[in-house]
């Protein structure tokens, strides 16, 4: 099997109709499915809430089948199996995992790495937010010829480009799933490229931001939301926006203007023609990520295209889409779990990835102090007490570069750093050995820039 590029139209495989750059229309992908001889297994990590609405999405779109679960928390595993109503079975080892998938019940069980060795899957899903334990059972499912779809945007960015050449040389596919901002932005900007038009921005809406929210200020608003406090903090301090902004970069080869990017106010998505120069900016950075604060529509998402032409001018002024030669395309909403299956169908289907980073690491997101801390602190990483992130472009970067979100967690500061300061690589020493780190740089050279 081979992996082909996002921006190229997938070979065609049994059964298999012509794609566009934006995937098949969903009635065709069901069509096809429900023509198969044998469904897509699926094993997957993670039983958050991701997790349980992948596991509900495999019991009802056409020819899929989630065979594992595994989540440290396996009571959460159990929960989850419970709460969509599979039946399902604990597994300690890997024989008696593979008699449970014989057996037609779903396997669960607390290590990730057995589930991504499971015989009879064809498609791995990370649904956790681990990142140092994703490295190694997604590598696992890589080496055992699982094709390996990321719905965990931190282990994705941390380690991408690594895995997506590991991929490359399993003859898997690695990508991006679908459904979460990065993904539906990516289709907004295959329609826009397919339509003529040169892409500006690639934009999110963020209802609120709050940099300095932490896991014990967060808990009314999280329990409100039935999520994670430390999740809900990322969300809430613009950490997981960052991350999301910074896989498009890295797929798209795209820059973001300043640290952290503009993120104006706004009332309405159709305010970004007044709140940016989109001209002066597209012409200093080329496409740029960036978003809009607090506007409607509230969870929704754009792209700025760019056309010229007269013709098409008069042709999208008569369509109400303004007088050119911006045009500000966007979608009220994104379902994460609910549109993800399209994205894992293509993957194991037709070999292609909706977004992996073929840039490799052209931007990342880097740790600032929530607040003032001292020398002997230990960092909490993601969603935490002592550091919120903001993407950067890595070519800003100088002979002393930030250190990277995704490797902060128990990461201890060597020096004072006050609120609102970048905290530098230099700046940090890491207990528990630097294998992450070692992997990250090693992810930073597979491709792209060094």
């Amino acid at each position: 099997m081979h992996t082909v590029s996002s921006m190229q139209t997938a070979p065609s495989n049994s059964q298999s109709p012509a794609l566009s750059s934006s995937g098949t229309r969903p009635f065709e992908m069901r069509e096809r499915l429900r023509g198969l001889d044998e469904k897509i297994r699926v094993a997957m990590s993670g039983a958050g809430a991701m997790g349980r609405g992948l596991l509900h999405q495999c019991t009802v779109t056409p020819a899929f089948e989630c065979v594992a679960l595994a989540d440290i928390d396996i009571d959460a595993a159990i929960n989850c199996a419970e709460k969509v109503e599979v039946p399902y079975e604990v597994v300690s080892n890997f024989a008696h995992l593979n008699d449970c998938i014989r057996n037609d019940r779903l396997a669960v069980c607390e290590d990730a790495s057995l589930v991504a060795r499971a015989e009879a899957a064809d498609v791995f899903i990370d649904a956790s937010n681990a990142i140092e334990d994703a490295a190694r059972f997604c590598t696992a499912a890589i080496d055992h010829e699982k094709h390996l779809v990321m719905m965990n945007a931190e282990a994705d960015l941390a380690f991408g480009p690594y895995l997506m050449q590991r991929a490359a040389e399993q003859g898997v596919t690695y990508a991006s799933c679908d459904g979460d901002q990065h993904g539906v932005i990516k289709r907004l900007i295959d329609d826009l490229r397919l339509w003529g038009f040169d892409l500006v921005m690639a934009g999110n809406i963020k209802g609120y931001l709050d940099r300095y929210a932490n896991p014990t200020s967060i808990i009314p608003e999280a329990d409100k939301r039935n999520l994670d406090y430390r999740m809900c903090t990322a969300y809430t301090d613009g950490t997981k926006l960052g991350v999301e902004m910074a896989l498009l970069a890295n797929a798209l080869g795209l820059k973001t203007p300043v640290a952290g990017m503009h993120g104006p106010e706004a009332d309405h998505v159709r305010e970004v023609h007044e709140l940016f120069d989109l001209e002066a900016l597209w012409q200093e950075h080329g496409p740029i990520v960036d978003y809009i604060l607090g506007a409607e529509p509230n969870g929704g998402v754009f792209a700025v295209g760019h056309c010229d032409n007269s013709y098409q001018q008069r042709m999208m002024k008569y369509y109400k889409t303004g007088e050119g030669p911006f045009y500000t395309f966007y979608r009220p909403y994104h379902l994460c779990h609910v549109e993800a299956m399209e994205a894992i169908a293509r993957a194991y289907l037709d070999d292609c990835s909706l977004l992996q980073p073929e840039g490799g690491h052209v931007a990342d997101v880097y740790a600032y102090a929530k607040k003032d801390l001292e020398a002997g602190d230990q960092l909490d990483g993601i969603g935490g007490y002592t550091c919120y992130g903001l993407i950067e472009n890595r070519a800003d970067q100088c002979d002393d570069p930030g250190l990277p979100m995704t490797l902060a967690k128990d990461a201890r500061l060597t020096r004072e750093t006050p609120k609102d300061e970048k905290i530098r690589l230099s700046d940090v020493e890491f207990p528990n050995g630097q294998d992450n780190l070692q992997l990250h740089q090693k992810s930073r050279r597979e491709q792209g820039p060094a």
